[in-house]
């Protein structure tokens, strides 16, 4: 069986992908999570992935790193991750990579916290992340008919874009009435749902994520379990 490294579910949007994948086309593994501790913790990751870096897959001997080469390990193995179609399979491994690789800014300012609602100080840098997202997603609903990015399934192109469902929630920010749908959409998948109420159920936090969160702007309400002092 797979094993799935992950860091705190409250932050960690690039663990969310492969777990979020893999819960919904039902691949069975077993979750390991490693709670970030800033430089200090840098030891435990790298002892299970060569990066430091979370996610990391391992299968047996075979060890996997960064989310988009588990997703194509995955794919090379279990069918669904990517759609059937070959024109709604390119357009949806061009969209995932774009979030692989792109939208700096939004991830720079809106730091992946589920647990809290916030006001941003200042939206004005996020108009363009925000027109692509709107452009992307309204492309890809169109396109190919819906439910989803790529069509009637739940693919890893969805899977891709799931933090970003959460972002827009914590930091109050809409895109449009069919691309605000899709979002809440992807928060209510089952597999959504249980992240999102394992990540309120943590009760430790880690000081730099809250720090970029209180340098975006202002805590309006908090969501998750009181933190404890050995937690």
């Amino acid at each position: 069986m797979y094993t799935l490294y992950i860091g705190n579910k409250n932050y960690s949007s690039w663990s969310l992908r492969p777990w979020v994948l893999m819960r919904t086309l039902g691949i069975p593994f077993e979750e390991r999570l490693l709670r970030f501790e800033g430089p200090a913790g840098h030891a435990k990751f790298r002892a299970v992935s060569p990066t430091g870096m979370v996610p990391c897959l391992h299968d047996g001997a075979t060890v996997v790193w960064d989310t988009l080469a588990i997703t194509e390990y995955l794919a090379e193995r279990h069918p669904g991750v990517w759609p059937k179609d070959p024109a709604a399979r390119a357009w949806a491994r061009c969209a995932a990579a774009e979030m692989h690789g792109g939208f700096a800014t939004m991830r720079n300012i809106c730091t992946h916290n589920i647990g809290v609602r916030v006001r941003l100080r200042d939206r004005a840098p996020l108009a363009p992340d925000l027109a692509r997202l709107t452009e992307l997603w309204s492309e890809g609903l169109t396109r190919f008919g819906g439910p989803f990015l790529a069509g009637a399934d739940f693919t890893a192109v969805d899977a891709f874009y799931a933090p970003v469902a959460n972002r827009l929630q914590t930091y109050g920010l809409t895109l449009g009435p069919t691309a605000d749908a899709y979002a809440t959409r992807l928060r209510d998948l089952p597999a959504m749902r249980d992240w999102t109420k394992a990540a309120l159920a943590e009760n430790f936090r880690e000081t730099g994520h809250e720090a970029e969160l209180l340098a975006a702007g202002t805590l309006l309400e908090d969501l998750r379990v009181p933190e404890t002092q050995n937690g």
